[in-house]
């Protein structure tokens, strides 16, 4: 700001210096230019002045379109350098605004052009920022706004200065990376913090029991608030739906200090939408929207389908409460030729028209003949052709005179800005000079008292010298009084020694009496003090003891009232047992009628409970054979979707089939033991019941998530876990046709399904990920030999690759061929990626081994740190195995018995496997770490090249796939009108398709993070202990 000012001193003319550098033989092009430079002055000078109103729209727009048109901001930072923005606060708030809505509207090199000025606006800010009262805290937060404003625009060019994008777009700029994503979020939140903080300010500052948005006053600060609500709306919608893309990619914990800080802004946000929207000012030129009731909620991803993105609306006719029309050159021409044309029509009305066929009846006036008419009518029609070419030199003259009176105007405007710059400096210079002349009279005045003191030292000096002399003189005489003084001292101190001797000895004993005297002193203190304590202590006795005596006395007087209580209370119940004999006497009649009654009763009730109970025991069978034969069905059900193709849609994890077995082991206990219960008691058949089916539907889902497990498994293993899965679900329906009768229930023996569990058991042990059971010495050479297992994978992966791209070239040609080499093309530029990924991922951990281990061994930090080594090897497993799958799909799609889509899924998979490994390597790592942002170079290159697949791939199917061609020139009206509804009913059967696969992808995607959160550590707390009957029975019920 100090540069703004120095350049506002240097420079005389308001005007910019442009103007000034106008050569006299200029050309048409140079006064182009000079006018408007000159009508962007202007505009600008009457846009941000002095006057406590709101800008004018018609002056902010002329500056918008004057960046547009000379594609850039120099004529205005020109014109505003050389205004006092920081001697005016409300000069400097209107500068803001209008910058404001140049950024937003203007053209986009008004970004470029203002950021050389961005330390000046810093400067600004920060002093502005002193001032707590009136538009000093205003101007020193919105400068803050614009200057976040312009930095985020920096950061993020994708961005325009409006802010408005599609959702492509907001995907294209975080470049499909989470990183990104999750920065650009913080970036986001920021800039609208800023923006949430000028709009609370601007409402603090205003008195809202008053209508302050009808005065000039309020409207001057709220006006500006309208750019912050176009702002803040899309801020606020591209927050929404980068949260909710984060939340699809991250855990949520990671994301709880985001949904936090939204949290936050949201109710903010929503307050303030509430409160501009019931101001008058905003009801005519803006329509606010209203934010939700609730926030949405991101932990549930279909949630994003109800979000609904604010939409700001601006009236067509909204404009500045002061505008006012503007009339340009053309206007003015239009508003000449229609005055003419009225001229034209008002004379015609009088006179008539050369084509009028004698409206006013000339030929029977007065004896005119017809030639005297049409002379009168040729010279009439002369006489208006001389008038309207005077009017129309006229006109002319007018135009070019007004055209320099507003030259003149604009010249004589720039002269006075320039006189009052020069008053305004010469102000200065006068305060200058008044405080030189202040500071020399000051200097003059100390002179004179210097040189009157002088003055007087001087006569001091000559009185001293005299003194001096007469001194000198008296001291020869003191010196001889002195020698004389010496000899007699000499007798005199010998007396004085005797003298001093004495009065040591007399002090001596002096001081041995005060001794004593204080020893006496301080034994009667003492003394003292000890009876005081005495004596406190024994009123203290008293007091307690006065305190005792009231408080027995009052016992005393509570025990008389109780007992004349008592004695009226004993009187009453002696009353109510004489009334209780008389009832009791009552009741024994009624309890003998009552005898006779239930013996009655009781007859009756053992017939019916014989009844009862034969029609209660046929009722527990055939519930019993109900059970049995739903439980039979749920199994058998089962082992048909095992057959289903459809099922292989899904994989499942070992652990989860491990957890399953050992609930239906529990399970199988509790049915025999509800079994031997009910041959006991058969009256008790509920626990059999929920025992049975129980056991169908755990022995289903055990059936089911054991064929789901055959899909992660090798070969061998999944043979034979789908042939016991198979073998258990026959023995299950053996055991449950033994409990159809009670006298074969000897046959039923439970041994061949616990065989069956014990095989299945000891299958999904052996396919449990090792880093659930490894121990914690062997996690450091585990993450080794993992890192060197990846890395040997991504070798053999390009080595297939070469040699696939061999053996295309040698039997592939044309179109094919090309196909082929752009496919395997990227394939080997993505396993080099991934191979730089890895190589990035070792130096890295390298780092955070030696940064974190301290004294202690790589093994033990590896040990140590469990959750992240497990995480770590999760990941490096993770990308082997998705390079291993994608060299598998690319070697179908060569040989042309694959699909093209499989290769771009296994190309997003390796994405997200890089991804996971840059996390789990990122969460020790330091951010300021070279190793850290090398591994994230090395992810951005990963992603690029899967990018890279993901496009070969699509133009390598579009140029194999032959269309079909759609001719229609022989169908007739009604074969097309059912063409057409054959489409659209093709058309929502795809939807409605799309959009279960679209949930069961959620769906499969929970439950994997949900195994992969188990697998890898992510949750707290020991393993969890198999589920009880009980507990199964509440999650089936």
């Amino acid at each position: 700001m100090d540069r703004m000012t120095s350049s506002m001193k240097q420079v005389p003319n308001p005007l910019p210096k442009v103007l000034s550098r106008r050569g006299v033989g200029a050309g048409m092009e140079a006064a182009e230019r000079e006018s408007f430079e000159r009508t962007q002055t202007v505009s600008i000078n009457k846009a941000i002045n002095t006057q406590e109103v709101a800008v004018k729209e018609k002056h902010a727009r002329t500056c918008i379109l004057g960046t547009h048109h000379e594609k850039g901001a120099q004529t205005f930072w020109s014109v505003v350098n050389r205004l006092p923005l920081s001697s005016n606060a409300v000069l400097c708030w209107k500068f803001c605004h209008v910058f404001h809505k140049l950024l937003r509207d203007g053209h986009p090199n008004v970004l470029k052009d203002s950021l050389r000025y961005k330390n000046e606006l810093s400067d600004m800010s920060r002093m502005w920022g002193h001032l707590s009262e009136g538009y000093g805290q205003l101007c020193s937060i919105y400068l803050k706004l614009l200057r976040t404003k312009m930095e985020y625009h920096t950061k993020n060019p994708r961005f325009p200065g409006n802010l408005q994008m599609s959702d492509r777009q907001l995907d294209e700029a975080g470049e499909s990376d989470v990183n990104n994503f999750f920065q650009l979020t913080v970036e986001m939140f920021d800039y609208l913090e800023c923006e949430l903080n000028l709009f609370q300010t601007v409402f603090n500052s205003l008195d809202m029991s008053r209508s302050v948005s009808v005065t000039t006053a309020g409207q001057c600060r709220l006006a500006p608030l309208i750019q912050v609500i176009l702002d803040c709306s899309h801020l606020y919608d591209y927050t929404v739906k980068l949260l909710f893309k984060l939340h699809s990619c991250l855990p949520a914990d990671t994301l709880q200090g985001h949904r936090d800080r939204f949290m936050e802004q949201f109710t903010k946000l929503k307050d303030l939408f509430y409160r501009s929207s019931n101001l008058q000012y905003f009801k005519r030129l803006i329509q606010i929207p209203q934010l939700p009731e609730n926030p949405p909620n991101f932990l549930r991803a279909s949630a994003l389908s109800e979000h609904i993105s604010p939409v700001v609306v601006i009236p067509a006719e909204a404009s500045s409460p002061d505008s006012e029309p503007v009339l340009e050159k053309d206007d003015l021409m239009d508003m000449d030729a229609s005055q003419q044309n009225s001229y034209d029509s008002k004379f015609d009305d009088i006179f008539g028209s050369s084509s009028s066929s004698d409206p006013f009846n000339f030929n029977s006036q007065n004896g005119v003949n017809k030639d005297e008419k049409d002379h009168l009518i040729d010279q009439l029609y002369r006489e208006i052709s001389g008038l309207k070419a005077q009017l129309e030199n006229m006109k002319t003259e007018s135009h070019r005179a007004m055209l320099q009176l507003k030259g003149r105007i604009s010249e004589l405007e720039a002269e006075l800005a320039e006189q009052q710059h020069l008053r305004q400096q010469a102000a200065d210079d006068s305060e200058f000079q008044r405080a030189e002349l202040d500071e020399l009279k000051k200097k003059r005045e100390d002179t004179e008292k210097a040189q009157r003191s002088l003055t007087e030292i001087e006569r001091k000096a000559q009185a001293n010298e005299q003194r001096y002399s007469k001194l000198k003189e008296k001291y020869s005489e003191l010196v001889q009084n002195h020698a004389d003084l010496l000899r007699k001292n000499a007798e005199v101190t010998k007396q004085v020694s005797v003298a001093r001797q004495a009065q040591v000895d007399l002090e001596r004993e002096k001081k041995e009496l005060e001794d004593s005297f204080q020893r006496v002193s301080d034994q009667a203190q003492r003394k003292t003090q000890e009876q005081t304590e005495v004596l406190e202590s024994l009123k203290q006795e008293l007091a307690t003891s006065k305190q005792e005596l009231q408080i027995v006395q009052g016992s005393l007087e509570s025990s008389a009232q109780s007992e004349a209580k008592w004695t009226a209370q004993i009187a009453e119940l002696e009353k109510e047992r004489g009334g209780l004999v008389e009832a009791m006497a009552s009741r024994e009649e009624e309890l003998s009628t009552l005898r006779q009654q239930l013996e009655y009763t009781q007859i009756k009730l053992s017939s019916t409970e014989e009844s009862v109970g034969r029609l209660a025991k046929d009722q527990r069978k055939m519930l019993l054979a109900e059970s049995r034969r739903a439980a039979e069905q749920v199994v058998q059900e089962a082992l048909r979707r095992f057959e289903e193709p459809a099922l292989f849609s899904c994989a499942g994890s070992a652990d989860h089939l491990l957890s399953k077995v050992r609930s239906v082991s529990s399970c199988i206990e509790q049915l025999e033991k509800c079994w031997s219960q009910y041959l006991a008691c058969p009256e008790d058949i509920s626990g059999l019941l929920h025992s049975v089916t129980l056991l169908a539907h755990l022995t289903s889902d055990t059936i089911v998530h054991g064929g789901t497990t055959c899909l992660r498994a090798p070969p061998e293993p999944a043979d034979s876990l789908t042939e016991a899965c198979k073998q258990y679900g026959r023995e299950t329906l053996t055991y449950l046709s033994f409990l159809e009768e009670e006298g074969i229930v000897e046959n039923a023996d439970s041994t061949a399904m616990r065989g069956c569990l014990t095989r299945i058991t000891a299958i999904g042990e052996e396919l449990l990920p090792r880093g659930l059971d490894i121990k914690q010495e062997e996690l450091g050479d585990l993450v080794d030999k993992e890192m060197a297992a990846t890395s040997a994978a991504i070798e053999t992966a390009t080595a297939r690759i070469e040699e696939m791209l061999s053996k295309s070239r040698a039997g592939d040609t044309g179109v094919k061929l090309e196909v082929n080499e752009r496919i395997l093309g990227s394939c080997t530029s993505l396993m080099q990626a991934i191979k730089v990924l890895i190589v990035a991922s070792k130096e890295l951990q390298r780092e955070i081994v030696e940064s974190g281990r301290g004294t202690a061994s790589p093994k033990e930090f590896y040990a140590k740190n469990s959750r992240w080594t497990e995480g770590l090897i999760s990941a490096s497993k993770a990308v082997g195995w998705g390079a291993t799958v994608m060299v598998d799909a690319a070697d179908l799609v060569i040989q042309g018995r694959g699909k093209f889509e499989e290769l771009m899924v296994c190309s997003h998979e390796i994405a997200a496997s890089t991804a996971q490994l840059v996390a789990a390597s990122k969460v020790k790592a330091d951010k300021d770490s070279p190793n850290l942002a090398q591994l994230q170079q090395a992810s951005r290159g990963v992603n690029q090249a899967t990018a890279a697949v993901v496009a070969s791939t699509i133009s390598g199917k579009s140029q194999i796939e032959d269309t079909d061609s759609m001719d229609f020139s022989s169908m007739t009206l009604t074969q097309i009108k059912r063409q057409e509804m054959d489409s659209q009913v093709r058309v929502l059967e795809l939807e409605n398709e799309l959009q279960k696969e679209r949930q069961k992808l959620g769906e499969l995607r929970k439950k994997h993070y949900e195994l992969a959160g188990v697998a890898e550590g992510w949750e707290e707390g020991t393993e969890a202990s198999p589920p009880t009957l009980q507990e199964v029975i509440t999650e089936k019920e």
